[in-house]
């Protein structure tokens, strides 16, 4: 039942960690964009989505959807709800990462032919996510950590497993002591690379 939680909180993670960060990185280019509605919107979603607790983002999709007609296991909304949640925080990283690169490279690559969208995707963005990584990596934990929430809409994950095991059980303390190590086993090996991924980044500029 631990391994079977282990899967699905590595299965959650994955999937919104990279949904986060590509829907965190055009937020944020809409949030600096010249085009007003864009803006606004890249501004709303930051703003909402950071200043609601995860929980009710979570019990939206799982919850709230059905009363739609759309329907999501536990597991897909909790992915969901990782993914919107810390995709908000993300986009404000990377925005500030953008507008620490001096505009005038933005300005040089226009001026030489490229769209805005390819300026950005090949000048601005791969200089400011060398800025941002280690707020973005400290948000990739937090979202390992914030997985925990599949547990209460039935996701299948470590929590989740460890509620079952101790209400059978009836071994509390010893159980979740199991499932920090679990946890540690995501997050210590995902902290290391983000420094590894760091000094590189480092070095290569």
């Amino acid at each position: 039942m631990f391994m079977e939680g282990f899967k699905v909180t590595l299965i959650a993670s994955l999937i919104a960690l990279v949904a986060s960060f590509i829907i965190g990185a055009i937020i944020a280019v809409m949030r600096i964009t010249t085009i007003a509605p864009l803006r606004w919107f890249g501004a709303a979603y930051t703003e909402f989505f950071r200043n609601i607790p995860l929980v009710i983002i979570a019990f939206f999709f799982f919850i709230g959807t059905p009363t739609l007609g759309i329907r999501f296991s536990g597991l897909t909304a909790g992915a969901i709800a990782l993914s919107v949640y810390t995709s908000a925080f993300i986009a404000e990283a990377i925005r500030s990462g953008i507008l620490s690169v001096p505009k005038g490279q933005l300005e040089a690559a226009r001026s030489s032919g490229l769209t805005y969208i390819q300026a950005m995707r090949m000048i601005v963005l791969p200089q400011a996510v060398k800025i941002v990584i280690p707020p973005i990596g400290n948000q990739f934990i937090n979202l390992v950590k914030n997985s925990s929430i599949l547990a209460l809409i039935a996701g299948g994950d470590l929590m989740y497993q460890a509620d079952l095991i101790s209400a059978k059980t009836y071994i509390v303390f010893d159980v979740y002591i199991f499932v920090a190590l679990f946890y540690l086993a995501i997050t210590i090996p995902l902290s290391l690379g983000v420094g590894y991924l760091e000094k590189r980044l480092a070095k290569s500029h």
